[in-house]
């Protein structure tokens, strides 16, 4: 490919990135998504082909495009049954933070960069809420002064944005906003994350995909040293009750964030069953589909009430226990179900 680029312009090549979404995924899988789209994968049979749960202890961070992994692990966490890499960078030189913006664009990629919605025009908390958020820069006109970005989450644009207020979103401090306590206070600082799919990944079918749940369930009932699967799940929980009695505040800032990433992979794993098992004409499989994305809802259910709650920890304590107990039951059903999928295929 070559890409469009006269002095000070820089364009990718071909069509506007794809505004990839869905309803339960955060900003984290729709970039990921766009990208992949871009590169000529199916987005949602690369990133809705493993499931697990994990939880890492002191690891949460307030950003909406947080995802538990080991360092340097983003991309295998993500899609843990293909090449998928995924690295965070920032500008090396601070007197031109847009240089490896340029060469990226130059070389026909696009620029996947954290910003804080705050300074962002077009997204809803624009001059009221700081909160971190990931977009697409698909362009840089230095000329005219603006940024072509891309955001899938809603209201959904694709555009361009003054090149000076895009800088004070990528580079923002994101203080500590009262409004949203569980997407400010943590650095933008010029970050960007750089995704590619390394080997192209071979047309799904029913033996691959009896493989991927086959150690998706593996890992769900196998109990590790870390908070993995079912285990992991219960050990989550029974600290995220205590800490809400003791009127320990941080453990639903935590959770909403948290719960975000174990919600997303749900919704796109349970969607990817589904949509198999209608393609493949499979009800056993598209069951268990739905059981899985029974899991992403009940999510829904914990994630809003310590939302609400999160003033008063100790007073939501009673329905946090409620609503974990019923997202752990939707786990042992959804597991049960993808188990029996898999020994079909």
């Amino acid at each position: 490919m070559t890409v469009e680029a006269t002095a000070r312009t820089y364009t990718i090549t071909g069509p506007e990135p794809e505004l990839w979404y869905r309803d339960l995924i955060s900003c984290l899988q729709a970039t990921c998504g766009s990208v992949l789209a871009r590169e000529g994968a199916d987005p949602l049979a690369v990133l809705g082909a493993g499931w697990q749960f994990l939880h890492m202890p002191g690891d949460v961070r307030s950003e909406e495009f947080y995802y538990p992994c080991s360092a340097g692990q983003l991309g295998r966490a993500l899609a843990p049954h293909h090449d998928l890499s995924a690295r965070w960078w920032q500008p090396a030189d601070e007197g031109d933070v847009w240089r490896e913006v340029r060469e990226r664009l130059a070389d026909d990629r696009i620029v996947i960069a954290a910003v804080d919605n705050f300074h962002l025009p077009f997204r809803p908390a624009y001059g009221d809420v700081h909160a971190a958020h990931l977009v697409l820069v698909y362009g840089l006109d230095e000329t005219r002064g603006v940024v072509h970005v891309s955001d899938a989450m809603p209201p959904a644009f694709r555009g361009a944005v003054p090149i000076e207020e895009f800088r004070r979103s990528w580079g923002s401090a994101n203080p500590t906003d009262a409004q949203d306590a569980f997407f400010s206070d943590s650095e933008i600082g010029l970050r960007c994350l750089d995704v590619s799919l390394g080997t192209p990944p071979a047309p799904l079918t029913p033996e691959s995909l009896g493989d991927c749940l086959r150690t998706d369930v593996e890992g769900f009932t196998t109990e590790t040293s870390s908070r993995t699967g079912i285990a992991g799940y219960d050990a989550f929980a029974g600290e995220l009750r205590e800490r809400c009695r003791a009127g320990d505040a941080g453990a639903l800032r935590e959770l909403y964030p948290f719960g975000w990433a174990m919600q997303a992979q749900a919704s796109l794993h349970g969607e990817l069953l589904r949509r198999c098992g209608r393609d493949w004409d499979d009800a056993v499989l598209a069951g268990a589909g739905r059981a899985v994305e029974t899991v992403a809802h009940a999510w829904t259910g914990l994630r809003f009430t310590g939302a609400h709650g999160h003033g008063d920890p100790r007073a939501a304590a009673p329905d946090i226990a409620h609503h974990a107990t019923l997202l752990r039951a939707a786990y042992a059903r959804a597991v049960d179900a993808v188990g029996a999928a898999a020994a079909r295929l």
